[in-house]
């Protein structure tokens, strides 16, 4: 944006050229963010991203010293690096968030504007764009993703069907012999183990690289309950309980083998889990651990999952040159557990699918022991969207201005040198059936009644919309959309003309 258009803009929305200081609306609307031009010009890190599918913010004790789970891995993270209490996924649902984590770009600006893809959804990814694993690609890292994919594959066909993204594909003419298209390996990584969608989502198999590891599908019948998954296609002995120890084995053993090449080159490992999302499957060792019930054993062997990549770092002595992120897509599923009391999402309103920050609010640790300082906390406002800008400061490189249109570099943040203006002007939230808020420091505004999502209430109220500041009113209990109207007005247009101007983020020259 020219600077002549930037001042026209911030005029529109009623700020000077400087932005609204103090108690106002965001110190400067369209500046940017300090973070540009700032690169880590060290040792090029190795680069782990863990991604915990529907943990809330309530789960790891290090967020909540009354959670009735042990985390002690996630708690040493948090005690060795740096612990964030203002982190948001792009969505609070699972695809539009893994889309916004690989290309740094809100999902809501693709088809999808909506829901999530299903296990035959065809590929989601635009075939020539750049992704996180893309650019470290080209930068000379090696590069893996070891987990749940869900963001749709090319399943080739025996009568050359088309799926679409409805939920009721039976996948009847899949041919599993062939290889699927458009898959991990298209986008970047050089290796991929994984399932295709959830893990209650069909078919029930796994993928090494573009091939299903066993072709001979059979069916298998579903389960109800907090093991809930649906019955269909299944590769011969798929056990769901099983799955996420042996995505576990797979990312170290991908570990182990970078390090035992002794390649001199980095690595980037992209590990999305399929817990502690349902079927809620926690293995013997983990059951009976926690004071939360089963969904609680579940999320102490996420915590186990990641006690074993930071010991595979450890044993070949990567810790301090590794950068590992530890976070989850959206907020837990699971309401206020009040026989265990214990709250999944803390004390934020609402949870997974809603635009209330209990369906978006987030865990995110992040430890890199020669960059970032030991037991540190950070109140910047962050978006999962933001890796592919913070990797491409950390690596030098200059996004194109059609890539990561809404990603914002961390690594200011990460290295405690963020100083008083804020890496993000603003954060775009969007519910599962679309509904959109804006979040720009202290205010959040949200373009309807409710929540969006699966939580009832504040359907009949008066306002049209809704404001809180969430700085006093974290559990935005006080809708003050009629107090504030110039406050709405101008999140309204700012909201608007992030919709519109297709990116968020500034472009860096």
């Amino acid at each position: 944006m020219s600077e002549r258009n930037r001042r026209e803009f911030l005029k529109k929305v009623g700020v000077g050229a400087a932005g609204i200081t103090g108690a106002g609306i965001i110190p400067a609307l369209l500046e940017g963010c300090g973070a540009g031009g700032r690169s880590w010009t060290g040792q090029r890190p190795n680069i782990i991203f863990i991604l915990a599918d529907d943990l809330g913010y309530g789960d790891p004790g290090c967020n909540n010293p009354d959670s009735k789970i042990p985390t002690p891995h996630l708690d040493q993270l948090a005690r060795e690096g740096m612990r964030f209490t203002d982190a948001h996924s792009g969505s609070a649902v699972c695809t539009p968030t893994r889309y916004g984590v690989l290309t740094g770009r809100y999902c809501w600006r693709t088809r999808l504007k909506g829901h999530v893809l299903w296990g035959y959804s065809p590929p989601l990814l635009e075939p020539s764009r750049p992704t996180v694993a893309s650019l470290l690609h080209d930068e000379g890292y090696a590069t893996a993703c070891v987990g749940k994919w869900h963001l749709g594959l090319g399943w080739q066909t025996t009568d050359g069907y088309r799926f679409s993204d409805r939920s009721d594909e039976t996948g009847e003419t899949v041919d599993y012999r062939r290889p699927v298209t458009d898959g991990p390996c298209d986008h970047g990584f050089d290796y991929f183990f994984g399932i295709p969608a959830s893990l209650d989502m069909v078919p029930y198999v796994y993928l090494e690289n573009d091939r299903v590891t066993d072709p001979r599908i059979g069916r298998i019948e579903g389960r109800g309950g907090l093991a809930f998954y649906r019955a269909g296609p299944a590769a011969p002995g798929f056990d769901h309980e099983q799955t996420l120890p042996l995505l576990t084995e797979r990312a170290t053993a991908w570990i182990d083998r970078h390090a035992e090449t002794r390649s001199l080159d980095p690595f980037f490992l992209y590990f999305p889990l399929p817990a502690p999302h349902t079927p809620v499957l926690p293995i013997d060792e983990y059951r009976g651990v926690s004071g939360a019930g089963e969904y609680g054993d579940f999320v102490a062997q996420v915590d186990g999952t990641v006690g074993e990549i930071i010991e595979a770092l450890d044993r070949h002595g990567l810790t301090e040159n590794t950068l590992i992120i530890f976070t989850s897509d959206n907020g837990s599923t699971m309401t206020p557990m009040t026989d265990y009391d214990h709250l999944p999402n803390d004390d934020l309103r609402g949870r997974k699918s809603d635009v209330w920050d209990g369906g978006h609010r987030i865990p995110f640790l992040a430890r890199w022991p020669e960059v970032i300082g030991a037991g540190t906390e950070s109140d910047e406002t962050l978006c999962l969207t933001d890796l592919m800008a913070t990797c491409a400061a950390i690596t030098g490189t200059t996004l194109p201005e059609d890539t990561g249109e809404d990603s914002y570099d961390m690594l200011p943040a990460l290295r405690g040198s963020a100083g008083g203006s804020p890496i993000r002007e603003a954060t775009i939230h969007h519910s599962i059936e679309g509904m959109f808020a804006i979040r720009a420091g202290r205010w959040k505004m949200i373009e309807g009644r409710g929540s969006g999502g699966w939580t009832g209430g504040g359907e009949d109220d008066p306002a049209p919309g809704q404001l809180y500041d969430m700085t006093a009113d974290l559990e935005e209990k006080r809708n003050l959309y009629g107090e504030r109207p110039e406050v709405v007005a101008r999140l309204g247009v700012l909201l608007e003309h992030i919709r519109n101007a297709g990116r968020s983020a500034p472009i860096i020259r």
